[in-house]
């Protein structure tokens, strides 16, 4: 690039570990993206207060420090790096990076130095350590020599890493020169006070801001009471409590559900929460659309005055769901997003859909998709490689929806499944509005509308249904049914086999009288699709006369089984353990869609069970061509066929 340096592989460096990301350096300032979406820090140049470069194991730390006293620690560069970006910064920036040296002599006794909002362990002249004061939470004296500094249990910080700092303390004797006492203010006292100030701990950081009771959530499950404190908010249920940091609030998004006295508001986290091996990172509140409200916030006028100035008001009247959003956003900083141009046909924000057998909303947003509520999915644009609408392959009912597939660049995909079909022109002329690439409507024009993907018969997607069918059925086939043709003068026993869906007996046997019974069957299967078949070549009749399907042989080898169904013969117990309560349809689609989303190499080794079976079923049917003619099942005497 030729506007400044592009670095990836870039880790950024907090109190719950390290995230990898791209880092971009510019002439207006600094980017870093977190690797795979999430988290974004961006800082003006104007705000840009000093700039370190810091050598340590393998590796250097460039040490970013804004006007506020918050510093970013980006590790990753190597030795040309160095030099290179000194050299810009002094050029671009008008700063010229500290070199700063890092105690590895493993010593636990120093000097500590103040400095904006960090507090950094010296060890002579070198570094040994630096912690943010902004996530300090409590200071204690215990003694008359020892400070104790608990920092803020933010449940994101598991979500990632094993381990996180949560207290830390400092024996300050009564000699110490650097925080000078008399008799009745000892030095530790002196150095906790000094902490104090800074950190902005005490009472006033306990406190709520605002509290709003009995909310119900989507996204962990519950009734909570939510807390809003200066530095972070903190969900109370009965069974859970989160206490999360404003400085993991990437986005908030505020929802209104269609045609319905709810809306969302989802709160994205990075790192997510964690609750048991479940992980959330998006929060989904849901608020009743007219419920109006009033708070006024429990903060002094100077902070109010001087550290949220032009972020929040005093007290604040209105929609429930607008007033929280508003304190939230003035607290953690965080950008809203709102519904974009699209509408629905009934002017809503959302389409109905479903997405992995849970029904909800689709959103086309401006820049990505959500479905909401659960499992709650963002999707980017930036994210996508390409969307394809699919016709519904559920029988008769294909012509009333339609599915919308999302193909992401990391090849991991998202189908959105049974939206209605008078919602496609809206929705594809938003996503062609938006430059997104579209895969299967080829030279099709936009104003044929669904039809055209309706009319598409080029279907190749698993379909778990029928797959079971086939197997269950013994497998049969069209090239099974070259080796059992009826004789024309046949026409059929009026016993059928009762596992059949349906009968093939020809319509010019009118005169004998079916069984009440076989009829029965027969108007319970016309639901169901029906392959049609062309006559095969020198058959005069086959368009007026249907042949006769004979029943096929129970000694004969069953066909060998597909690599999906060994797959599903695998995994059925375990979708219907983890969804209690889920119809049969619904396992065979969760079923087909995990299918669809693995790996060749997840798939070999059910490819290697089908290998193994088509060998076992051409083995079987050689011997079993070889052997005599079998019997006539409907008859009781030897096939005539040859």
């Amino acid at each position: 690039m030729t506007d400044g340096h592009l670095f990836n592989n870039i880790l950024l460096g907090g109190r719950g570990g390290s995230n990898p990301g791209q880092l971009k350096v510019h002439s207006e300032g600094i980017m870093w993206k977190k690797q795979g979406g999430g988290k974004a820090i961006e800082v003006d140049k104007a705000d840009i207060t000093g700039v370190t470069w810091m050598k340590v194991p393998r590796t250097h730390q460039l040490g970013i420090r804004i006007k506020e006293g918050i510093s970013y620690k980006f590790t990753g560069f190597r030795d040309p790096d160095v030099g290179s970006l000194t050299t810009f910064f002094q050029s671009s920036f008008g700063i010229t990076p500290e070199e700063k040296q890092l105690s590895v002599s493993g010593h636990n006794w120093g000097e500590i130095d103040l400095n904006g909002n960090m507090l950094s362990f010296m060890v002579g002249p070198k570094q040994a350590f630096e912690i943010s004061l902004a996530d300090v939470a409590q200071t204690q004296l215990q003694g008359k020599n020892d400070v104790s500094l608990e920092f803020h249990v933010d449940d994101t910080l598991g979500a990632s890493e094993k381990d996180s700092l949560v207290e830390i303390s400092f024996h300050i004797p009564n000699s110490n020169t650097q925080f000078v006492g008399d008799e009745n203010r000892p030095p530790a006292q002196v150095f906790r006070d000094k902490i104090m100030s800074m950190a902005d701990v005490g009472i006033s950081g306990e406190e709520a801001v605002v509290v709003f009771d009995g909310i119900a959530i989507l996204t962990p499950r519950g009734r909570y009471s939510v807390e809003l404190h200066l530095s972070f908010f903190r969900l109370q249920g009965q069974a859970n409590d989160f206490k999360i940091q404003y400085s993991s609030v990437v986005r908030l998004f505020l929802l209104p559900k269609s045609n319905q006295p709810h809306t969302f508001v989802v709160v994205t986290l990075d790192p997510p929460i964690r609750k048991g091996q479940t992980l959330y990172p998006h929060i989904v509140l849901q608020f009743e659309t007219d419920t109006v409200v009033h708070r006024s916030l429990a903060m002094s006028e100077d902070l109010l005055h001087n550290k949220y100035k032009d972020r929040l008001e005093a007290s604040y009247k209105g929609l429930i769901h607008e007033v929280f959003t508003m304190i939230l956003r003035g607290l953690s900083g965080a950008k809203v997003t709102r519904p974009g141009k699209f509408r629905s046909r009934q002017n809503g924000y959302a389409v109905k859909s479903s997405l992995k057998a849970e029904d909800g909303i689709l959103y086309p947003l401006e820049k990505g998709f959500f479905f909401l509520p659960k499992p709650p999915t963002l999707i980017l644009n930036d994210e996508i490689d390409y969307v394809e609408f699919e016709r519904h392959s559920a029988g008769g009912t294909s012509m009333h929806y339609f599915d919308l597939s999302v193909k992401l660049k990391n090849d991991q995909e998202h189908v959105f499944r049974n939206i209605q079909k008078n919602e496609y022109d809206n929705l594809f002329n938003f996503i062609s509005g938006k430059g997104l690439k579209i895969m299967n409507l080829g030279d099709v024009k936009a104003m044929e509308g669904v039809a055209a993907v309706l009319r598409n018969e080029d279907d190749d997607v698993v379909d778990p249904h029928l797959e079971w069918i086939k197997n269950e059925a013994g497998g049969e086939s069209d090239e099974e049914d070259e080796d059992f043709v009826a004789d024309k003068d046949d026409e059929g026993s009026p016993t059928d086999d009762s596992d059949e869906e349906e009968s093939d007996a020809s319509e010019s046997g009118g005169e004998k009288e079916k069984p009440a019974k076989k009829e029965a069957k027969r108007d319970a299967s016309s639901s169901k699709p029906v392959a049609k078949r062309k006559p095969k070549d020198g058959d005069e009749d086959g368009g007026k006369k249907r042949k006769q399907k004979k029943k096929k042989d129970p000694n004969a080898p069953k066909k060998a089984m597909s690599a999906f169904m060994f797959f599903s013969n695998s995994e059925r117990d375990n979708v219907r353990k983890s969804n209690p309560g889920m119809v049969f349809t619904d396992v065979g689609r969760a079923l087909g869609e995990k299918w669809r989303n693995m790996t060749a190499e997840e798939k070999e080794p059910f490819e290697v069970m089908t290998r193994a079976d088509q060998k076992r079923y051409k083995e079987a049917m050689a011997g079993y061509k070889s052997s005599p003619a079998p019997m006539n099942i409907d008859s009781g005497h030897e096939s005539n066929t040859e």
